[in-house]
C-alpha cells in the first residue's frame, strides 16, 4: 500500500526556526566522516522538513540496522497486550523443547521483560558464543552461553537478546515481525512497503536486517510521541509506550567499552535513552529521536563514521530550533529550507567520463586484487571495464556473480540492479580509474580504483557492512519487500 502522507507545516507555524535548520544541514555536510541520506522532521504531528541527499531518495527502502531492534520491541508490547506473552515469563518457557538441553541456572531465570532490556546477565556480546553453540538455531544457542550475573542486574548490548524477544513474538503469533505487525501497526501508521532479513531458520532476525523508508521511521516516532494513539485509534497498549522508553538498566558502568556519549543514559526496551528524550538506533546513523519535551521526532538516515557526532549536531542545532508556536516573521527563512532540502545532493567522486587516452586498453580490460586478495570484500575476484554505445560498466565478479555498475557522464548514475547502485567517477589519468559506488539501499559505499599498468584494483568501503554480506545482497530482500 501507498503511505498516506504526513500532515504538512511552514517550520515557522510549528515554532521551528529554518535557520537552526539550515545550520544543522551546513554542520551535517561539512563534518569529517558523516554522509546523510535523509531527515525528516516533525513538529506539533506536523512534517515541517524533510530532504533526501540525491543519489537517495524518499520512497526507497534503507537497512536501518539496530533500528530494527525498536519495531521488535514494538511487535512484542502489542503480543503482550494480546494476552500472547508475558514479560515476566521465563525465556525458556517460550521453548520447552530446549528444556534439557540447558541447565546453568541463570539461563533457565532469564525472563522476557530481561532480553527486551539487554539485561541477561552477559558481560558482552555473545553473538559469536551463541552461533559457535548452535549456528542453526540461535535461541538454543544464546540460552547455551552462561550469564556472567543474575539477569536484571548488568547492561550488555547484546544481539541475540534481541533475536530471541523477536523469536518469541514469532513463536507465540505464528507469523513473521513483518506479517504480525502489518495489519495492527504498519497498516494503521500508513507505511509502504518494508523488509526484514530472515536467518537459516527462516525467523526474521529482530535485531537488524529491516529496510523502511525514513517515513516509516518517522511514523514510529510520532506514534511514540503520541503515548501510542495514531489519529485517534490506539494502536500501542496503554502505558507500554512509558515502560518501553523509561530506563530498565543502567548503562554508564556497563562493561562495554564502547559506550559513551548519548549510551550513557539508561536503556527501556529495545529504546536508548539520550540526553534529550529517547530514541531508536540503527549503526552508521539511522535514528529515530523522540523528543517529548519539544514535542517533536527527527528521523534520520545516514552512512556516518562516528554516530554519535550526528547525535551530538542534532543536539547543538535541532533542539535549539523548537520554540514556542508560531514564530512570526520567518517566510523568508521558511523558504530558503524548502529550497535547500529540495536540492540536496552528495558530492559525487571527481573523474573523466572516459580514458583520457589508451581507450583501446580499457575496453575489456580486466583488474585483479592487488596483492591477490581484496581484505574489503574478500569474495571479490575482479573488476572489468567494458564499453558499448552508452559508455563505460564496471562489472563487479564475486562468487561467480557479476554486478554491473554504469559510469555517468557527469553526477550520479543509478540502475536498480540488482543491487541497486548509484556510481560516480571516472579517469584521474589515463592509467587510473576511480569510481564510488553507493548500495543505495544500505550505508554502504564502496570505491574501487583500477590501474592500468598494474591490471589490479583496490577497493575500500567507507562504512563497511556489519554481515560480511556478498555485493548482490546488499539490497531489501525480495520475499517481502512489497509486503
Amino acid at each position: 500500500m501507498s503511505a498516506r502522507p504526513l500532515p504538512v507545516a511552514a517550520p515557522a507555524a510549528q515554532g521551528v526556526d529554518a535557520t537552526r535548520v539550515l545550520a544543522f544541514l551546513d554542520a551535517v555536510e561539512a563534518a569529517p566522516g558523516l554522509e546523510p541520506h535523509s531527515l525528516m522532521i516533525l513538529r506539533h504531528g506536523h512534517l515541517v522538513a524533510s530532504g533526501w541527499w540525491a543519489p537517495y531518495t524518499e520512497h526507497r527502502p534503507h537497512l536501518l540496522y539496530s533500528l530494527s531492534k525498536s519495531f521488535t520491541a514494538t511487535a512484542a508490547g502489542i503480543a503482550a497486550a494480546e494476552g500472547l506473552l508475558d514479560l515476566d515469563d521465563t525465556v525458556l518457557s517460550y521453548f520447552p523443547e530446549l528444556d534439557g538441553d540447558i541447565t546453568d541456572p541463570r539461563s533457565r531465570a532469564m525472563r522476557v521483560r530481561h532480553v527486551a532490556a539487554m539485561a541477561t546477565g552477559h558481560e558482552d556480546e555473545t553473538w559469536g558464543r551463541a552461533r559457535d553453540h548452535d549456528r542453526d538455531d540461535v535461541v538454543r544457542g544464546f540460552l547455551l552461553v552462561p550469564p556472567e550475573r543474575e539477569p536484571g542486574t548488568v547492561f550488555a548490548y547484546n544481539q541475540p537478546a534481541t533475536y530471541t524477544l523477536g523469536a518469541i513474538v514469532q513463536r507465540v503469533t505464528g507469523q513473521s515481525l513483518t506479517a504480525y505487525l502489518r495489519p495492527r501497526l504498519l497498516d494503521p501508521l500508513g507505511v509502504g512497503g518494508t523488509a526484514w532479513l530472515r536467518d537459516r531458520s527462516g525467523r526474521e532476525i529482530g535485531f537488524s536486517g529491516l529496510y523502511a523508508a525514513t517515513d516509516a521511521v518517522a511514523r514510529l516516532g510520532e506514534l511514540y510521541l503520541r503515548d501510542g494513539v495514531w489519529q485517534g485509534e490506539r494502536l500501542l497498549p496503554e502505558g507500554w509506550v512509558a515502560d518501553a522508553t523509561r530506563p530498565h538498566i543502567t548503562t554508564d558502568d556497563a562493561p562495554a567499552a564502547w559506550l559513551a556519549g548519548d549510551g550513557l543514559h539508561g536503556y527501556g526496551y529495545q529504546f536508548w535513552r539520550s540526553r534529550h528524550g529517547y530514541r531508536g538506533d540503527g549503526a552508521y546513523g539511522q535514528f529515530c529521536l523522540v523528543l517529548p519535551g519539544q514535542d517533536a521526532v527527527v528521523a534520520t538516515t545516514a552512512a556516518a563514521e562516528n554516530a554519535q557526532l550526528l547525535l551530538d549536531l542534532a543536539w547543538e542545532h535541532l533542539v535549539p530550533a523548537f520554540g514556542p508556536a508560531p514564530l512570526t516573521g520567518r517566510d523568508a527563512d521558511d523558504s530558503a529550507l524548502a529550497r535547500r532540502l529540495a536540492r540536496l545532493e552528495l558530492p559525487p567522486a571527481d573523474g573523466k567520463p572516459a580514458p583520457p587516452e589508451r581507450e583501446q586498453d580499457w575496453d575489456g580490460a580486466e583488474f585483479t586484487p592487488r596483492d591477490g586478495t581484496c581484505p574489503a570484500q574478500p569474495g571479490l575476484t575482479s573488476v572489468t571495464v567494458t564499453r558499448d554505445a552508452d559508455g563505460w560498466t564496471l562489472v563487479l565478479t564475486e562468487g561467480g556473480h557479476r554486478t554491473e555498475a554504469p559510469l555517468p557522464r557527469a553526477g550520479w548514475g543509478v540502475t536498480d540492479g540488482p543491487p541497486p547502485i548509484a556510481v560516480s567517477g571516472g579517469w584521474s589519468d589515463p592509467g587510473t580509474l576511480t569510481a564510488d559506488l553507493a548500495f543505495l539501499e544500505t550505508p554502504h559505499r564502496l570505491t574501487l580504483t583500477c590501474s592500468l599498468p598494474e591490471r589490479t584494483f583496490t577497493a575500500r568501503w567507507i562504512t563497511t557492512p556489519l554481515d560480511g554480506a556478498p555485493l548482490r545482497a546488499l539490497r531489501a530482500p525480495r520475499q517481502e519487500r512489497s509486503a
